[in-house]
C-alpha cells in the first residue's frame, strides 16, 4: 500500500478506536465484535427470517447462503493476503485469526444488508454499519479492511440477487 494511504489508514483507525475508551461505546462495539463472529448474527438472522416468513422461505434460505458465502469468500482472500491486524493500537477483542484484510465482520454484515434488505428488512444495514465501524473501534481492522470488507459482501450478495428470487432488477 502507498505509505501515504497507510498511514492514512493508520490514523483514521486511531481516531475510531479512541471511541473506544467511552466503556458504554467499548460494551457495543465488543457485543457487535462478538455477535458478528463467523457472520452468526446474520446466519441467525437468516434462518429466523426462514422459518417465519413461510411464503419466502425460498428466498431466505439463498439470501442465507449467499451472506454464508461472502463470508467463506472472505476468509479465502484473508488466507493469501496474510495483511497482519493493526499492532498499533490495543485491541479491545480478540480475535479468531491473524490477518485483518479483508474483514470478514464487514464481508458479513453488507452480504446480509443488501440480501436481507431485498426482503424488506429495513433494520439490518444501519446494524451492519455498526457492524462495520465497531471492527475498528475494537482496533481489530484497519478502515481499508472494512471498505474491502463491505463491498466483497455487498458485491457477493448483488450478483445472487437474482438467484434469490426477489427484487433487484
Amino acid at each position: 500500500m502507498d505509505r501515504q494511504l497507510d498511514d492514512m489508514d493508520r490514523r483514521l483507525l486511531s481516531a475510531l478506536h479512541e471511541w473506544g475508551t467511552d466503556p458504554r461505546v467499548a460494551a457495543v462495539a465488543r457485543a457487535l465484535s462478538w455477535s458478528g463472529e463467523h457472520g452468526a448474527l446474520w446466519l441467525a438472522a437468516g434462518l429466523a427470517g426462514a422459518a417465519v416468513d413461510r411464503e419466502r422461505r425460498g428466498a431466505w434460505v439463498r439470501a442465507t447462503a449467499l451472506t454464508t458465502t461472502a463470508h467463506l469468500t472472505s476468509m479465502a482472500v484473508k488466507r493469501i493476503v496474510r495483511r497482519p491486524r493493526p499492532a498499533h493500537v490495543v485491541p479491545l477483542v480478540r480475535t479468531a485469526g491473524r490477518h485483518s484484510f479483508p474483514s470478514s465482520h464487514a464481508t458479513s454484515a453488507a452480504a446480509a444488508a443488501v440480501a436481507y434488505g431485498a426482503l424488506g428488512v429495513r433494520v439490518v444495514p444501519p446494524l451492519a454499519v455498526a457492524m462495520c465501524v465497531s471492527r475498528m473501534v475494537v482496533g481489530v481492522h484497519y478502515p481499508s479492511d472494512v471498505a474491502a470488507g463491505a463491498a466483497l459482501g455487498a458485491l457477493t450478495a448483488r450478483l445472487g440477487a437474482r438467484w434469490m428470487g426477489v427484487g433487484h432488477d
